[in-house]
């Protein structure tokens, strides 16, 4: 039996209700295909540092570094909350942009998904959904403004200053720009390449880079669009995209708009790669005003399961069965409250139940 180990970081707020949905999925997934999944958990984030008084304390950094894969939930306190941790070691500098340059996971993708029976969640209207929402985003993930070097302090006219750095080199831009452009080969041939090159100078030098990547692919397409303009197509015309390469910050934000435009951050997991490892977690926060309620969508957690499946052990059958598991839970009109909107006419349940009908669900999938 092959075995696989998992680094199981739950984190904060919601992070340990949904996980446990994760690991049901993972049982079964077991059960189906004649694998074992060894779970190793660690501490990580706030809960990480209130007990251990660091966010990514070397208990579990010897964890992350036996595994064949890391598995992350939510992270993050509320902003009052969050004041009672040292800047240096809150959740996001503290463990997570560590996590990132300790194991250069450098590609982070993230799927903007909503089939067109699912539409209800949405804001944006009908006509402009048109027959669903199928967009992989691709973020440079370790490099500009969020790695590069910070200064804070007071000058000569006494007034407190910022200054942070945002760089590149064209290493990094160029192993973003091929593995989107791979991505681009195996799905419609189209990229779009995400840039501010009439202000920045980095964009400038990314645009110059991916110029010269892809004359390596000459079958797709690249497509250039200012970062304010995507933001603005994203809502008027999301299926002119199918895949979308950007740095760092632009991935931040406009994969944000992406969760905005499906109706919900819980329903886009993602994943972050490097050449080594990966960790796959939800694009979305730790909702500490909801944490312990029993009441948030499972979907990201386990979409990032199914995520890590495709993406490091090669399953990508199964895989596919857990994505038509949980839209089976959403078509037969189930929803947790944390998704629904007023006069959606959907039965509510709770994070358990969610995960108890994705689990059946599966059960009854064809095997891969």
């Amino acid at each position: 039996m092959k075995e696989f180990k998992l680094a199981v970081l739950a984190g904060d707020g919601i992070g340990p209700e949904i996980m446990r949905q994760a690991e049901k999925v993972l049982k079964i997934v077991e059960d189906r295909n004649g694998v074992s999944f060894k779970l190793m958990h660690g501490l990580f984030g706030a809960c990480a540092y209130f007990e251990t008084g660091k966010a990514f304390p070397e208990e579990t950094i010897q964890i992350c570094d036996e595994a064949d894969a890391i598995l992350k939930g939510t992270i993050g306190l509320s902003h009052e909350e969050a004041k009672k941790i040292p800047v240096d070691e809150q959740p996001e500098r503290g463990a997570l942009l560590p996590l990132r340059k300790r194991y250069n996971t450098y590609a982070n993708f993230r799927p903007v998904y909503l089939p067109k029976g699912l539409s209800h969640f949405s804001p944006l209207k009908p006509e402009i959904i048109g027959e669903g929402i199928d967009i992989m985003m691709v973020r440079e993930l370790v490099g500009g403004v969020y790695f590069g070097a910070k200064q804070r302090g007071v000058d000569e006219n006494g007034r407190r200053f910022v200054k942070e750095t945002l760089e590149y080199n064209e290493d990094q831009i160029r192993n973003i720009q091929k593995v989107a452009l791979d991505l681009a080969m195996k799905r419609k041939k189209v990229l779009h390449n995400i840039h501010k090159s009439n202000v920045l100078l980095s964009s400038v030098l990314w645009n110059e880079v991916l110029d010269e990547v892809s004359k390596d692919y000459p079958l797709v397409e690249v497509k250039h669009l200012l970062v304010d303009a995507a933001a603005t197509a994203l809502c008027l015309s999301p299926g002119q995209f199918d895949v979308m390469v950007m740095e760092n910050m632009f991935g931040d934000i406009l994969s944000d708009q992406g969760g905005g435009i499906l109706g919900s951050l819980g329903l886009m997991p993602s994943a972050c790669m490097g050449d080594d490892k990966a960790y796959y977690e939800p694009s979305h926060g730790s909702a500490p005003d909801i944490a312990g309620k029993n009441i948030a969508n499972p979907y990201s957690m386990i979409g990032s399961v199914a995520l890590m499946l495709e993406m490091s052990f090669k399953m990508e059958g199964e895989a596919k069965n857990i994505w038509h598991a949980m839209q089976s839970v959403f078509s037969n009109g189930f929803s947790t409250p944390d998704l629904t909107k007023a006069g959606a006419n959907l039965k509510l349940i709770d994070t358990d139940a969610f995960g108890d009908m994705v689990g059946e669900a599966l059960l009854k999938a064809p095997k891969a």
